[in-house]
């Protein structure tokens, strides 16, 4: 009988992805045969557009497409970047302090590991995207949660960031608008924030991956354009899955500003350098088309995003017991089921917490939706509207009559 490997103990604490898990396991059952509608995935469910796929499929005709580039992404790509970070965040970004990784996941996973030392700590508000904590202990790194209620649409505040600060905080996350909750940050709160940063000598990672899916009256308001002080200190991480619906193509980038830490970015160059190398040739090919090409694109589909958002929401909160704030951007819903907690099922079984409500709804009300706890949130779901109108009418529907079994 071999002997039992042993697995790194850095691995200890990691837990698989939550979000993952229930779309993986949506999928088995689709696969078999059961009729289940998924919220989980964070995914458009749109195509690439076609001008962007017409792109690729003309420089797959031309010498060079399946080779190496450099490891930081192509220079065309890198001045694309530079140039549309720069007018969006007000300050100035070179191409060489823009690293192009496979993925905005990617992109942070190097930034932690570059930056994070043994018992450095990183402040993260909860809500939060599920892989944060788990990439900050990765590093060696420790999390820190801050807190923040539903009343307040889940913004930090700056005095808890100012609360939470030792000697050992090196950066905070902040991610807006928001994946779980859809929240994003006033000018306000970002002016406040500002203030903390500087005063407590922060690094900020600003996730900003929906920034372009923000809607009714609400404006995405980059911390870096604050100040050139501001900017010196953020490290910007976009990329092009959610605006473009190129998820599956897995280019996001890293960026500073002329001011900023680009020591940084050389070092996660190092990492990446050692790990993957350069992202995908022609994914790369296929970003630099849809960041210079027409973005008529990303108006409709965030025009069928705000509608299918309007909808969604109506119709959880017409569900007795279901509180859902307005989310303000990206493409999810995270409605508060925990009037639900603690209920027993139809087959008798007592529904401890919001994942064995998850597993439970999925099994018998054919819907699947993502636990709280994942992200921080017990007591919550997450509900992806990247997905058919009709799809959010017959699973808000499905989820409602599964509720209404509980007693």
């Amino acid at each position: 009988m071999p002997t039992p490997i042993k697995i790194a103990s850095r691995l200890d604490p990691i837990k698989p992805s939550i979000t993952l898990a229930v779309t993986a396991k949506a999928a088995k059952l689709k696969a078999e045969g059961v009729d289940v509608i998924s919220f989980g995935a964070g995914e458009p469910d749109f195509d690439t557009p076609e001008h962007i796929k017409a792109a690729v499929h003309e420089a797959l005709h031309k010498p060079g497409s399946g080779k190496y580039t450099e490891v930081g992404g192509t220079l065309a790509l890198r001045k694309a970047i530079a140039a549309e970070l720069s007018a969006v965040h007000k300050t100035t970004v070179e191409p060489d302090a823009v690293l192009v990784s496979n993925g905005a996941k990617h992109s942070l996973y190097n930034l932690f590991m570059a930056l994070i030392d043994p018992g450095d700590e990183v402040l993260i508000p909860a809500p939060y995207w599920v892989s944060y904590p788990d990439m900050v202990m990765l590093a060696g790194g420790r999390p820190v949660i801050l807190e923040t209620k539903a009343e307040d649409d889940f913004a930090v505040t700056a005095q808890q960031v100012a609360a939470a600060c030792t000697a050992k905080t090196r950066a905070i996350v902040l991610n807006n608008p928001s994946n779980p909750t859809g929240a994003v940050y006033t000018r306000a709160q970002i002016e406040a924030l500002a203030k903390v940063v500087v005063e407590k000598d922060l690094l900020v990672i600003s996730d900003d991956i929906y920034r372009q899916l923000v809607y009714g009256d609400a404006e995405y308001v980059s911390i870096a354009a604050i100040s050139p002080e501001l900017a010196a200190r953020t490290i910007l991480v976009d990329g092009v899955s959610k605006t473009y619906a190129m998820t599956g193509w897995r280019i996001g980038y890293t960026a500073v500003s002329k001011n900023g830490p680009l020591p940084l970015i050389k070092a996660m160059a190092k990492i990446q350098g050692q790990s993957t190398s350069n992202p995908t040739n022609t994914a790369q090919t296929a970003t630099l088309a849809a960041l210079t090409g027409s973005q008529d694109c990303v108006a409709q589909m965030r025009k069928a995003f705000d509608e299918r958002r309007q909808e969604m929401v109506k119709l959880l909160r017409a569900i007795p017991g279901v509180q859902c704030r307005e989310p303000k951007g990206a493409f999810y819903a995270f409605p508060d089921v925990s009037a639900y907690i603690g209920k027993k099922s139809p087959e008798g079984s007592i529904l401890d917490d919001d994942v064995q409500l998850c597993d439970w709804l999925v099994e018998v009300g054919k819907v699947a939706v993502v636990p709280g706890s994942g992200f921080g949130a017990p007591g919550f779901v997450r509900l992806s509207y990247a997905t058919s109108m009709d799809n959010i009418r017959e699973g808000v529907a499905r989820l409602g009559k599964a509720l209404g079994t509980l007693s």
